[in-house]
Formats: structure tokens, sequence, C-alpha cells
């Protein structure tokens, strides 16, 4: 018999907010966390803004010596999972620890260390190399460097699936959890790819919005003059369990994660399917693997990165799904405050469905000004809005055609 699993913790790192609080506040009075990027000089760049985490010092929570020795990802997932730990009561010491599980994903993983170590090379020669250069970049080393962080010594690893990585993090989980295998699991999504390389190459790809008169108001998803996403950086960290592992505790459940569906379009490396096939399809896996029907989902966090090709073609993926009820349906991107996290994206997200679903509050749309044809559905512009939430689903769509949705539970 499948388990059922609970969240007990949240930890976040976001460009809005540091913690858990102060990014919910930021969040739904419709705060924009997107500003002229401060890590280096844009000047040759088309796009000049990005979505930067604030006065972050994680030497304050991890220590000095052991931040120098993070890639700045990995910085984002440690200072996260500490929150979601302490917010969840855990105590790992007193735990069997084989059966706590760390499984946390990143897209691009150490890409600042390297292209950062590259330049030494280049300039002194490869014996000036760190020697901390391997364990900062690799992409597991968020999972790992958390796991002996907290002493947990059940399954670590790091799944890498684009923009849905972070979603699919906690949905594999969800399923280590249901299986028997695990007990507990920190899992969640980390990020950090404002730098040099990051912003030239998602340029290159014609990615990102050029929007840079006015930094708040460029990441505008679902709105007719949206031109490309906002890159952004930080962590989203969950604790889940078993209902019977929390219930013994005496943890204070803070929702039931009961959803999640993957699927692949198959389509193309960068757009999504033109029908929206793929992501339906996630979609209708989570509503069927939680004997969900479409009408009890009372609000769906959207993917909605503020690219012309995505907004549109998720639109048409939710209105596949659900029908009559995609136009009844309160939707909102929170990338609009956020930019895109790209693999802590669905991590941060699912965060924010859970915080929403318990405060009864949808944060909004920010910047929806100009109403586009092909996205009709209602996007909770400009302001959030008080509602009765018992159910929220979750939807993630990363390059190379990665779909995930998720959904959460009132408990």
């Amino acid at each position: 018999m499948s388990q059922k699993v609970m969240v007990t913790g949240l930890g976040l790192v976001t460009p809005i907010g540091n913690q858990v609080d102060t990014t919910w506040k930021n969040l739904i009075n419709g705060k924009s966390g997107i500003d002229y990027i401060s890590s280096f000089d844009t000047q040759e760049y088309e796009t000049k803004i990005a979505a930067e985490v604030k006065d972050f010092n994680p030497s304050q929570i991890l220590g000095r010596k052991e931040s120098k020795r993070l890639d700045r990802f990995a910085q984002f997932a440690c200072v996260a999972s500490k929150e979601a730990v302490n917010n969840s009561g855990l105590d790992i010491e007193n735990e069997d620890a084989t059966r706590i599980g760390v499984i946390i994903g990143s897209g691009v993983g150490g890409i600042i260390t390297i292209t950062e170590q590259h330049k030494v090379m280049l300039n002194r020669g490869p014996k000036r190399v760190s020697p901390f250069l391997v364990p900062m970049m690799l992409g597991d080393m968020a999972s790992g460097q958390v796991s002996m962080m907290l002493g947990a010594k059940g399954p670590n690893f790091s799944t890498v699936s684009a923009c849905a990585t972070g979603a699919d993090s906690i949905g594999e989980a969800y399923e280590m959890i249901r299986r028997g295998i695990i007990d507990v699991a920190i899992a969640g999504g980390t990020e950090a790819a404002v730098c040099p390389i990051g912003i030239a190459g998602f340029n290159s790809c014609m990615a990102l919005s050029t929007q840079n008169d006015n930094p708040q108001s460029a990441s505008r998803p679902f709105d007719k003059e949206r031109d490309g996403f906002v890159l952004g950086e930080g962590a989203g960290i969950i604790i889940l369990e078993t209902k019977d592992h929390a219930s013994k505790r005496g943890a204070n459940i803070i929702a039931e994660l009961i959803g999640y569906g993957a699927s692949s379009d198959a389509h193309h490396v960068t757009q999504p399917h033109p029908e929206g096939e793929g992501a339906s399809r996630a979609m209708e896996m989570a509503l069927e693997l939680s004997k969900t029907n479409i009408n009890e989902i009372n609000y769906i966090n959207a993917h909605g990165t503020s690219t012309p090709l995505n907004d549109k073609f998720e639109t048409i993926s939710i209105k596949n799904t659900f029908r009559d009820y995609a136009y009844k349906t309160p939707i909102s991107s929170t990338k609009s405050m956020t930019g895109h996290l790209l693999g802590a994206a669905g991590a941060i997200e699912s965060v924010i469905s859970i915080l929403s679903m318990n405060h009864s509050v949808i944060p909004p749309t920010i910047n929806y000004e100009n109403p586009d044809p092909d996205c009709d559905l209602n996007y909770v512009p400009n302001e959030s809005i008080d509602s009765d939430i018992s159910k929220v689903m979750t939807n993630s769509l990363g390059f190379g055609g990665h779909n995930s949705s998720l959904i959460f539970g009132k408990v």
C-alpha cells in the first residue's frame, strides 16, 4: 500500500526574499525582484537585467570556510535546506538517517565556478586552477553538500530536466516515499546562472527579455507585449514525510503532496509542442494519480515564463486538460516577480503554491496590461486575490521537452 506523503517544512532563497516569510509578503504585495544586474558589467550585453538574490551572506549561516568552498547554487541550497529543516522541526540526529533522502536538482550547476576557473586557466595557466573546481561545479553538489551538512544518509542525487528540474526532484522524492524506500526527503531545486556566460547564452538563443528601460516590468507573462523571460536565481526546498512518520514525531503538517505527472514533448530542443500535448499529459497524469477532478483544482501556478511561445502553448495545454473549466480556474505566474529560476523554478513555485493554499491568497501576475487573444484565461492580473484553495497545481516546462505537474492538497 502506497504511503501518503506530507509536507512538513519549507525553505526559500529568492530574488524577493531570503526566507519564506519575506518572499511570501513581497509576493502577495506584487513586488518585483528584477533590477539591473549588479554582479558584472553588462555594457556589451543585449540584456542588462535579472532577478538577483539580494543581501545574501551565506557565511552567517554556513560559516565562512564552508561558504568559500561552495558555488553560489550550492550555497542557496544549503541555506534554504537549513530553513526547511528548522521549519519542520526535524531532528536528524535522533532519526534513522539512512531513511532520510536528499534529492535537490539544478539545471546548470556550478556555472559561475566553471567560468571563473576557466579564466584562471587561460590567464594564469592550468596549475593555478582551484582544486575545488570539480567539487564546486558538479550539479549533484547541492544535494551532496546538503546531505553532508545535515547528516542525511539515504538516497542522495540530483535530477536534471532543465526548467522542470525542481518539480521533478520533488516528484521523484514523492515516488520514493510512496514506495517505502525512505521516510523523509529534503527535496527541491537551486540555481545561480546570473553570470556573463549565462546571460550571453540565453541572449544568443533569443530567450531573454531585452526590455531594459524598466526592469520591474520586463517579466510580463501572458501579456501581449512579452518578449522573453528574465533570468533569476535562488533555491526552494520542501521537507516530505510519510504521514505515519510525521504524525509519530508530532510534526506540523503543512500540506499533502497528492499527485505528480511527467512527460516529454519529443518535439524541439527549445520550443514547446505547438498543441501543448506533452504539458497536457503531465497535468492529466497528476490529476489521475491524485484522483482529482478538474473542477477540484482551485488555483494553477503556471510555468508562465513571459516568452511568446511558452505562454501561448501553456494556455492551450491548460484548455486541453481543463476544457471549459479552464476559464473558471485562477491562474498566475509568479515569475512576473521572481524571474525565471530555471532548475529552481518548480521547487520555488511548489512552496508558493503551498503557501497560497494555506493562506487562502492567490498571488498575482504583475505587469499584465495588454490582453493577448492567444492567452485568454484568468491570470489574476496585477493584484493578489483572496480565495479558498483546497487543491493547487503547479506546472514546470523545460528545454528538451520536459513537462512536470505537481498537485498539493490542503490538510
